[in-house]
């Protein structure tokens, strides 16, 4: 049995630990979530702005153009965005101190929040989180720089960890949910396995990211589910019938969304070139359908599919135009999207299942994006945040199901397959090849 000064002496190397990362989580929440304040002021502004003056949709191609100029210039060693730095954290270094060059570059920050503005701007579908993640990892990882360059002891699993405090900082603060995003910054690197190493610095910089942002005077929609059901056996199973339907478009979003990068890809040589192709195909289909329902974030839908009942296809309607602006290579995320995909699918099944619209709307919202990203246990605390308890437990329980039918191929391809064995969810989605990394263990 531990003696008690070695139980003492435990509880101060306890003590010291989170006291450090008190401080250096916090540092990234703050960071984090100023620049998540920043990214909603401005794309607020250019929602507005474009709104007011629709004719600027005419120079999509343009914007595309220039965005593909400024990455092609200036941000290649940037563009794999959420994707690198997952595989950042995946990468073990060489040595333990780590170098103090093997660092996010700063401009991952301005390249990234200018470009989604502009995306915006200008009329293409996209959304927030991948922005957030990026600047909170990057803006996380300046602080690992100037450690070492202080000379610092900060080895590269204490950085690994900052990084994740970044993404939970990040997603927490854009969406006003600082348990989901803890939660994310911890479940998006393995699917199928989540590490506890790092949970007291998500938690940390999820809650002081959203607290900033909040003290910079910017503020969250709010979505009210206006009607719930009981827990029956009738209204669990059409919850899990539900479900099924959100993972499979979860499936085929990412799907359709790397396909689609991967056309632009094979057939146009010079990477400028693709989002000014694209952003030609969007503006034109907007202009076809007369309607800018379905470009920029599309928070007035989301807001609508909770109170009143939507055309079917309103789902199918920005299901094409994000995957077609975000395969592109237009910058911004794919969650808020995929809350609008979530959200007017659930409306729309309210037809044909024993659930309320409302309801139905609130599952959707945060099931596809648990199935796109593999995340259901974010999608789960989401819905408690966003929804309440009565329709987070339907929230959770779609969640979890869309997990299980959407596959291991998700919108973020570093993500790794855990070496623990999975339970049966498509796995010929992502079988393993000479060219797919193998499943690396937890750390």
């Amino acid at each position: 049995m531990p003696t008690i000064v070695q139980a003492l002496s435990q509880q101060l190397h306890t003590l010291r630990f989170a006291f450090r990362w008190l401080i250096l989580a916090s540092a990234a929440g703050i960071l984090g979530g100023s620049a998540s304040a920043l990214l909603l002021v401005s794309l607020n502004w250019a929602t507005d702005t474009r709104e007011a003056h629709r004719w600027i949709i005419c120079l999509l191609p343009l914007a595309g153009f220039a965005i593909g100029l400024m990455y092609y210039y200036f941000g290649r060693c940037v563009e794999g965005g959420n994707n690198l730095i997952l595989d950042e954290i995946h990468t073990e270094a060489p040595s333990t101190q780590g170098s103090p060059d093997r660092i996010l570059p700063a401009r991952m920050t301005p390249l990234i929040l200018l470009g989604t503005a502009v995306t915006h701007l200008f009329g293409g579908s996209a959304g927030r989180e991948g922005t957030a993640i990026q600047t909170g990892a990057a803006l996380a990882d300046q602080v690992t720089r100037l450690l070492r360059r202080l000379n610092f002891h900060f080895p590269e699993h204490d950085r690994r960890t900052l990084l994740m405090a970044g993404i939970s900082a990040g997603f927490g603060s854009v969406f006003g949910t600082p348990l989901a995003g803890a939660v994310f910054g911890l479940e998006v690197l393995t699917i199928g396995s989540v590490g506890y190493d790092a949970i007291f610095p998500c938690f940390v910089a999820a809650f002081v990211g959203d607290y900033t942002t909040h003290r910079w005077g910017v503020h969250h929609t709010l979505y009210t589910v206006t009607q719930t059901s009981p827990l029956t056996p009738v209204t669990i199973l059409a919850a899990m019938v539900a479900g099924i339907a959100f993972g499979l478009t979860a499936l085929l979003f990412a799907r359709s969304t790397h396909a689609i990068a991967g056309i632009f890809k094979r057939y146009v040589s010079y990477p400028p070139l693709r989002p000014f192709i694209g952003g030609a195909i969007v503006a034109a289909a907007v202009f076809v359908i007369g309607t800018t329902k379905y470009i920029g974030l599309g928070v007035p839908t989301i807001v609508a599919a909770f109170s009143q009942h939507l055309p079917r296809y309103d789902f199918a309607a920005k299901f094409a135009f994000t995957t077609l602006t975000l395969g592109a290579s237009f910058k911004g995320g794919e969650v808020t999207p995929l809350f609008f995909i979530g959200a007017t699918l659930g409306n729309a099944l309210s037809s044909i299942l024993p659930l309320p619209s409302s309801l139905l709307a609130a599952m959707g919202f945060v099931a596809v994006f648990a199935g796109a990203a593999n995340t259901p246990i974010a999608g789960g605390l989401m819905a408690l945040e966003l929804f309440g308890p009565e329709a987070g437990a339907f929230a959770a329980i779609a969640c979890v199901v869309s997990y299980l039918f959407s596959g291991h191929h998700g919108i973020y391809h570093a993500q790794r397959l855990s070496a623990r064995k999975l339970p049966t969810r498509n796995r010929d989605s992502r079988k393993q090849s000479p060219e797919s990394p193998a499943p690396t263990p937890t750390r």
